[in-house]
């Protein structure tokens, strides 16, 4: 059975329609699941958190090469479906939860027989960022994440700081993972079709952030603000939401050789790091 014919016979049976509010689309595309599992490189050696799996399309590739497979999943609909698919297996196991509130820390500790420690999902697209930055900010033991995301914010994700895509969250990548775009993914990959080509990308978690700086909470609040009104230059946004004054910006830009008119997205992560230090010393 093709994963067309077994994502509308298992809806079928279940009675199951995909459900807005929790952004499903369910994938019926088989190179892409093979796909995602070749640039994932799950072994049995791999413990694999996979986020929302909904009707375990992905899941059972997961289990055939993983480990273990721990699925997070928060519409209770899917529960039944998923026990029935996987519930005799023996690296199968089911939370019941909204990734947002799961002790991921808790669930990796009592798995610590595994070498590594993976994140493959196929997201919900409106809660992306959040399960992105949960993942990375937690500092979680992972090795990987590897999860299909909207094609946009992908660009965005993967995007060296300075480029024509660079966001806020841009720098927040760069600064934990070496990121890369690893598939794109058309519409008609899914049932229903979204409104969006989605792409699947790969965040290789660093030991080490990329740089070091001497408060994280001050360098990623300057990131924050400074992209909050991302038009105005960055002395004229720092200063806007009262990071500091325009003078003291301007001095401190000066001694970086930082144009003093440069706009946020055209910093690098480097001066980024630098312009925090300055500013955590004041």
């Amino acid at each position: 059975m093709n994963l067309s014919k077994e994502t509308k016979f298992l809806m079928n049976k279940y009675n199951i329609t995909a459900n807005k509010n929790y952004g499903q689309n369910f994938l019926i595309d088989e190179n892409v699941v093979n796909g995602i599992i070749e640039q994932a490189q799950v072994s049995r050696n791999d413990l694999v958190i996979e986020i929302g799996p909904g009707l375990g399309t992905l899941t059972s590739s997961l289990l055939d090469y993983a480990g273990k497979v721990i699925c997070i999943e928060l519409d209770t609909n899917m529960l039944k479906i998923l026990n029935d698919r996987f519930g005799l297996y023996n690296n199968f196991e089911l939370i019941n939860n909204d990734v947002l509130k799961v002790d991921l820390h808790n669930l990796i500790s009592k798995n610590s027989n595994f070498k590594k420690v993976k994140v493959v999902a196929n997201l919900p697209y409106y809660i992306t960022t959040p399960i992105i930055m949960k993942l990375l900010e937690d500092k979680l033991n992972l090795t990987s994440i590897t999860v299909m995301v909207q094609k946009e914010v992908a660009e965005r994700l993967t995007e060296t700081p300075g480029g024509k895509n660079t966001g806020s969250i841009t720098y927040s990548i760069n600064y934990y993972t070496n990121a890369k775009t690893i598939l794109e993914v058309p519409k008609t990959s899914f049932i229903p079709s979204p409104k969006v080509d989605s792409s699947v990308i790969k965040l290789d978690v660093l030991d080490n952030p990329k740089i070091k700086v001497l408060n994280e909470e001050i360098f990623f609040k300057i990131v924050k603000c400074a992209f909050m009104q991302k038009r105005k230059t960055l002395i004229n946004s720092l200063s806007n939401s009262g990071i500091s004054n325009k003078e003291i910006l301007e001095n401190i830009l000066t001694e970086l050789n930082i144009d003093t008119r440069i706009r946020a997205e055209q910093l690098t992560l480097e001066q980024f790091g630098m312009l925090s230090d300055k500013l955590s010393k004041i």
